[in-house]
């Protein structure tokens, strides 16, 4: 267990399971993510991400960056821009691609933030 590992629990809920309908990412004028497969991962007080796998997303759309953070409760994070949204596109999606096992259900997942893409759908 890596030292800086934290576990989920009750002061730090995480839930992960499935989202429901179809999740439908608009970037840069196109759709770079459609899948009814989604997992929505919902974490302590935070509003629920809503993590989508690779084979529903258009990674040849997306380029990974330079940029890596961590997380305590999933382990390390690497971004991807999407280069047909511009300045916007910059680090919109991120991908836990060895997540601890309290979160493993996401490994082979991309999240997109909100506010550096066109519209993340529901339907």
């Amino acid at each position: 267990m890596p030292i800086n590992m934290k576990m989920p629990g009750p002061d730090h809920p995480i839930t992960i399971g499935p989202a429901s309908g179809r999740v439908t990412v608009r970037a840069g004028g196109a759709v770079i993510a459609s899948s009814d497969r989604a997992l929505a991962l919902r974490e302590a007080n935070y509003p629920p991400v809503l993590y989508i796998p690779r084979e529903d997303v258009a990674m040849d759309r997306l380029r990974r960056t330079d940029q890596y953070t961590h997380c305590p409760y999933k382990g390390d994070c690497a971004y991807f821009s999407v280069a047909s949204a511009g300045p916007q596109g910059e680090n919109a999606a991120w991908s836990y691609e060895s997540p601890y096992p309290a979160v493993a259900a996401i490994r082979g997942h991309l999240a997109f933030y909100p506010d550096r893409v066109d519209a993340i759908e529901t339907s």
